[in-house]
């Protein structure tokens, strides 16, 4: 072994939670090998760089930055403070946790029906759509273009006109309008756009300074690149399409943050609503939103807002238990948290080559699964031999 090796190793020791310092000597080596499977996706162009996070209900204990901010061969390297375009984690992050604070105050029902709060809906063949089919991506309608849509009540316009595809309640299909109406569905509930809702329930009472739609000019420069053109690259301006065409501001996608920040918002769903001694959502509420509330053929597990078992759970990984829970973005960021353990790890990119679908989703998963059975206790890992194919 290199001294340099070593001495690695022995910072990763003396970094490690004292429940997880009596692991042997080769799965400490795990940590080496996420950095490892880091820096291999780096080399072969999937990624320009990224952090890794792993942390559980009293802190964050593996924090590390790989690569650089963009493909230019001058660019700065990714800092454990770099802000990176959050994508579908905007959906667990701000619009699913607004929603489900606002069904905890009585304000809105998990079963209302939506033309309640979208009168645009009334008289269409969507009646039957509730609050809690939009949380699972089981309402029936389907993702089509919002060419011209400019602001959320046009969005809903259109929504009203689209087809739908199955009866709501039947089938799972992943599908951003459903996050795109529950976020104007926060603004016409609360009064507020859901930015500032999540500002002002989430992020303040967490600390999350570095975590908003719309970074201000601080916080561009600390951004790391995504791609919407062979040759056009953003910083701090949202990737997606839709969300740029509202302005930066949507209920699927928007959100900007750092690791340190995501590590707050994730110790406090594993803390049950809490930390640092501040209550930001009543234990029942988390509860309801991590557990299956919906079931299909024994292929798909969501909970409100949260992946529990899909075609997208790649990073579940080998090692996290099925009650884990989850989330992936387009941008290459993933999270995935494991209750029995109270662990997550969250992967944080600059994604480079998207054709690459597979190989990305096998770094979601490498990183889960060397996490997990590196911080882990032995008796709460439970490995699969034979893990399923993720196809996203």
């Amino acid at each position: 072994m290199s001294e340099r090796f070593l001495l690695f190793l022995t910072v990763l020791f003396l970094a490690l939670p004292a429940h997880s310092r009596d692991l042997d000597l080769d799965t400490l080596v795990q940590g080496y090998s996420i950095d490892r499977a880091m820096e291999n996706a780096i080399d072969s162009g999937l990624i320009n760089g990224g952090v890794v996070f792993v942390g559980d209900s009293t802190g964050q204990f593996f924090l590390r930055p790989y690569g650089r901010l963009s493909p230019a061969l001058d660019a700065p390297a990714t800092e454990v403070d770099t802000v990176f375009d959050l994508a579908s984690l905007t959906k667990i992050l701000a619009t699913a946790p607004s929603v489900m604070k606002l069904i905890e105050e009585g304000r809105v029902g998990l079963y209302d029906p939506l033309i309640k709060w979208f009168p645009e809906f009334a008289g269409t063949d969507k009646d039957t759509i509730q609050v809690f089919h939009l949380l699972t991506h089981t309402s029936g309608l389907g993702d089509s273009s919002l060419s011209g849509c400019t602001t959320l009540s046009t969005v809903v316009e259109k929504a009203a006109r689209l087809d739908v595809l199955h009866k709501p309640g039947d089938r799972f299909k992943y599908a951003d309008i459903n996050f795109l109406l529950l976020g104007e569905l926060v603004e016409r509930v609360s009064g507020v756009a859901l930015d500032r809702y999540a500002l002002e329930n989430f992020f303040v009472p967490l600390g999350m300074v570095d975590t908003s739609f719309i970074p201000p000019a601080e916080l561009q420069r600390r951004c790391a690149s995504t791609l919407i053109a062979a040759d056009c690259l953003l910083y701090g301006t949202v990737q997606d399409h839709n969300a740029r065409a509202l302005g930066g501001v949507a209920g699927h996608a928007g959100l900007f943050g750092t690791a340190g920040d995501l590590s707050r918002f994730f110790q406090m769903i594993v803390g049950g609503g809490q930390y640092a001694g501040k209550r930001v959502l009543a234990e029942e509420t988390v509860r309801q939103m991590i557990s299956p509330n919906f079931f299909h053929g024994g292929k798909v597990v969501r909970g409100l807002g949260w992946d529990i078992l899909s075609p997208y759970s790649s990073p579940r990984g080998d090692c996290f238990s099925f009650a884990s829970f989850g989330h992936t973005a387009y941008s290459g960021c993933s999270i995935w948290i494991d209750p029995d353990s109270a662990v997550f790890v969250g992967i944080l990119v600059s994604r480079r080559d998207y054709r690459r679908v597979g190989d990305l989703n096998r770094l979601r998963g490498t990183v889960s699964t060397l996490a997990a059975a590196l911080f882990t206790m032995p008796t709460q890992r439970k490995c699969r031999e034979n893990p399923g194919n993720d196809v996203r």
